[in-house]
C-alpha cells in the first residue's frame, strides 16, 4: 500500500485542503474510514483503466470501505465550503454515503493512472478559473470555516460572537447544506485533531475534553473503537493514522 498526499496553499485553501494518490498492491484490503470533516472527490482505476468516479458526502461515523487489488485511486479532499462554491449544491442527500459522476465530470476522465501529478496541476488550474468566477463569497463563511479548521475556536457560542452571524443562521446553513448542525461539526473536527496524536501514541486529551472519559467516549463515537486500538493500527486498517508521504 503506498498513499500520499499534495498540500495546496494560496486561497484555494480555502476550499481544498489536499490531493491524494492511493495505490494497493498484490492482496485486496479493507480500511475504515474515519470522520474528519472532509469531503472527497475520488477517481479509481482497476488496471490501469478508469473505472468510477464518486463524491462522498461528509462522514459522521467510521466507514469500512473494500480496496481491489491492482487499484490505484486519484481524489481531492475538499474543505465542506466547496460544496457551495465549487459545486453550487448540497451533500446532505449523500451524508455518511457516495454517489456516482460520470467520468466526464471536469473531464476527469482523460486521465490515465500514471498521470497523478498532471491531474492535481490541471485541476488547480480549473478551480482557480472557477473561483475567479465568482460573483461573491461570503466573508462570514471564509473566517468561519477557517477559524473552525485551524482550531482557533470550538464552541457555537463563540463562532457566532466572532463572524456576526446568529447561532441558528448557522445551524441552519449546516443543516440545509450538510446534513448536520455546527455542533456536530466542532466535535467531528475536535475528533480528527485528535488522530495524529493517537497515532504517535498519546492516549490522552490535549485539549477540549473535560477529561480522558470525555475523550474516550468522543473518539469511540466517531471511530467505533478506543484511542488505544486507533493506535494499534492492525494492518493500516486506518488509513488516516497511517504514515504517509507530503508532497
Amino acid at each position: 500500500m503506498k498513499y500520499r498526499e499534495i498540500a495546496v496553499d494560496g486561497f484555494l485553501h480555502h476550499f481544498v485542503q489536499c490531493f491524494w494518490e492511493y495505490e494497493n498492491g498484490k492482496q485486496p484490503i479493507v480500511h475504515t474510514i474515519l470522520p474528519d470533516g472532509y469531503f472527497d472527490l475520488i477517481m479509481t482505476f482497476e488496471e490501469r483503466k478508469l473505472m468510477s468516479v464518486q463524491l462522498t458526502g461528509s462522514w459522521t461515523k467510521p466507514i469500512d470501505v473494500s480496496i481491489p487489488k491492482h487499484s490505484k485511486m486519484f481524489a481531492i479532499r475538499f474543505k465542506l465550503l466547496a460544496t457551495e462554491y465549487l459545486f453550487q449544491q448540497e451533500i446532505k442527500s449523500i451524508l455518511d454515503t457516495t454517489k456516482q459522476l460520470p467520468g466526464k465530470f471536469w473531464n476527469l476522465e482523460r486521465y490515465e493512472s500514471n498521470q497523478f501529478e498532471v491531474f492535481v496541476a490541471d485541476t488547480i488550474q480549473h478551480l482557480k478559473e472557477s473561483i475567479r468566477h465568482l460573483k461573491e463569497i461570503d466573508q462570514r463563511k471564509l473566517e468561519l470555516f477557517e477559524l473552525i479548521y485551524e482550531g482557533k475556536l470550538n464552541s457555537v457560542a463563540d463562532l457566532s460572537q466572532e463572524v456576526h452571524w446568529s447561532s441558528r443562521q448557522m445551524n441552519r446553513y449546516f443543516n440545509n447544506q450538510f446534513g448536520f448542525p455546527l455542533k456536530e461539526f466542532l466535535k467531528i473536527v475536535r475528533c480528527r485533531s485528535s488522530y495524529k496524536d493517537i497515532a504517535e501514541g498519546v492516549l490522552f486529551p490535549q485539549k477540549s475534553y473535560f477529561d480522558q472519559a470525555h475523550f474516550i467516549k468522543e473518539v469511540k463515537k466517531y471511530t467505533g473503537t478506543t484511542p488505544k486500538e486507533l493506535h494499534k493500527n492492525t494492518n493500516d486498517r486506518f488509513l488516516q493514522l497511517s504514515s504517509r508521504e507530503q508532497a
